[in-house]
């Protein structure tokens, strides 16, 4: 509590607010959202209107889309990132040297993918996107783990996460509007040779940044750190052993069981591909329990050793062999995290974890198909999506993390938190109608005299209905987005950094990323309908988390006579 008290202060005013916009770590963060931003909207997003175009089918896209699992498995090799330097480039930093390295490849592999045909080289093609979504996956666990490291009372948790949120956004424009208009007027292949120059020059530009003196502490920490692992009262060698076996087993199951089927799916006719619904309703509930739920219990059954001294060492006792060795780093690295964080929420753990879960889904799950269902199911151009999903959305986008972060200020974390659950699932029920005609849309728009603004700057009716549309999600988003990235960042600890907020903010994505196969067969046979009604549905699920972790912090506040927001990692 003391430690999460400490990186998260009281509701900042608007003097604090402006103190914090002027440091320097702050324009870092903003290069650094960006760096995050655009190599996500090109390999998530904007690769899908070049799919799109090269007329590969939505089923094909859906598993394509597997490729964001390195997403939601980038906590497998953040302890990695968090205790091992680079040989030379370590001079740059313990956290640069691997967002200057990630951000150097992704713009290589940007530039190779320019020179490739998606469709006579499809095995090609989505290996190295695989490898730049592991790239760029990589480098969001080093810029997360760089923003809570970093944060203090004047750069404070909540500034960051939201100028972080709007570096993103940035990016989002360019890699989105930006190449889309590019595409139009030239090829694809020129847009991601682009691209991969801009990459190139963010990762240049990072190399200038102030890193963290706590992750460099960490990472020199080496033997003492073992030695801990062997004092009195800690768990058994062999009981440690068994637990970093176990789980280490069910995650590399999972990571070869989603390989096995892209390579599967991506190399086979689609005569011949396997069942994604088929494979989604039999495997992601297996996945989700092997990566997440399993390891929880593991880690609550290991505190619960400690806390009652019951299988736990009565004396020191010395590694003796090299095995002892490695047990040993790998239980610090990727299972001592786990430990940690379970341990500081207690039961709690599984509202948290069900809400990290849900809460983005509803945007997550179908933003692959979102070029596809304005391309080709509404028949939209190149250029007026650009304008009505980028360059004006990005801006409704913004606007919402200016909100966003001004209601984090006013009314709380946890308030706006809920709050941006609740608009974001009612949201999709705007798409729901324009899937189906968007009469009511359209009706909105006449209304509000937007329909005539569109006209007097040369668009149409039916291009305002869409702007309406995506402005009202994207301000719903932007509140979501920087209420949730300041509440992930609040409940991780300053020690293991890159690991806790690699895993929580991965499995964000996890569920979305798994359910993307299912979703372009059900768009296929259902419609797009059918996909937004669920959607929001399923949104409502976080919306009952929410209130439920709200109370927990609630309540806790009002047992010790601190702030909310000082709490949620409590």
């Amino acid at each position: 509590m003391a430690e999460a008290a400490a990186q998260e202060p009281k509701k900042p005013g608007w003097r604090r607010i402006l103190t914090a916009l002027g440091n320097p770590k702050t324009g870092y963060m903003a290069i650094f959202g960006f760096a995050a931003g655009l190599p996500y909207a090109l390999l998530l997003g904007t690769l899908y209107a070049w799919l799109s175009d090269a007329e590969v089918d939505l089923e094909t896209m859906g598993v394509f889309s597997l490729i964001g699992l390195a997403y939601a498995f980038k906590f497998l090799w953040s302890p990695l990132l968090d205790r091992l330097n680079i040989p030379v480039l370590s001079l740059l930093g313990p956290r640069k040297q691997w967002i200057v390295t990630a951000q150097l490849l992704l713009g290589a592999i940007l530039l190779v993918l320019s020179t490739l045909n998606p469709v006579s080289s499809l095995g090609w093609f989505s290996l190295l996107a695989g490898i730049g979504a592991f790239a760029s996956a990589t480098q969001d666990v080093v810029i997360d783990a760089w923003r809570v490291d970093v944060a203090d009372e004047k750069a404070t948790i909540d500034i960051l996460s939201t100028v972080y949120q709007m570096g993103y956004r940035i990016a989002a424009l360019v890699g989105g509007a930006l190449a889309l208009f590019l595409a139009e007027r030239t090829s694809w292949p020129t847009v991601y040779a682009i691209m991969g120059a801009i990459m190139a020059l963010v990762g240049l530009l990072g190399i200038f940044a102030p890193d963290s003196d706590t992750a460099a502490a960490r990472i020199g920490a080496g033997e003492e750190d073992l030695a801990e692992l062997r004092q009195p009262g800690e768990v058994h060698p062999r009981v440690r052993m068994m637990a970093l076996a176990v789980i280490g087993v069910l995650w590399a199951w999972a990571l070869i069981t989603v390989g096995v089927f892209m390579v599967r799916s991506l190399g086979s006719d689609p005569e011949m591909r396997p069942d994604s619904v088929a494979f989604i309703s039999t495997y992601g509930p297996l996945i989700v329990a092997a990566t997440v739920i399993v390891p929880a219990i593991i880690a609550s059954w290991l505190v619960y050793l400690r806390r009652i001294g019951h299988r736990t060492l009565t004396e020191p006792m010395p590694a003796q062999t090299r095995l002892d060795g490695i047990v040993d780093h790998g239980y610090r690295a990727l299972i001592l995290p786990l430990v940690d964080f379970v341990g500081r929420l207690g039961w709690a753990v599984i509202v948290v974890l069900g809400l990290v879960l849900t809460y983005r889904i509803t945007d997550s799950i179908w933003g692959s198909f979102a070029y596809p269902f304005y391309l080709g199911e509404l028949e939209y151009t190149k250029d007026e999506v650009a304008v009505a999903s980028k360059f004006f959305g990005v801006g409704a986008l913004m606007l919402g993390l200016a909100l966003g972060g001004t209601l984090l200020t006013v009314i709380g974390r946890m308030a706006t938190l809920t709050f941006g659950a609740v608009i974001a699932a009612l949201t999709n029920l705007l798409y729901a109608d324009l899937a189906i005609g968007g009469a009511r849309m359209q009706a909105v728009s006449d209304a509000s005299g937007f329909t005539w603004l569109v006209g007097k700057l040369g668009g149409d009716p039916a291009l305002a209905k869409l702007m309406v549309t995506i402005a009202g999600e994207n301000i719903a988003v932007g509140i979501a987005g920087a209420a949730f990235v300041a509440y992930l960042s609040s409940i991780v600890s300053k020690s293991y950094s890159a690991v806790q907020y690699a895993l929580v903010s991965s499995l964000t994505l996890l569920v979305g990323t798994l359910g993307r196969g299912a979703l372009g067969k059900m768009i296929e046979v259902r419609g797009y309908y059918d996909v937004f009604i669920l959607t929001c549905v399923i949104g409502f699920v976080a919306v009952a988390l929410c209130l439920i972790e709200w109370a927990r912090i609630a309540r806790l506040g009002r047992k010790s006579g601190v702030d909310e927001t000082a709490l949620s990692g409590a």
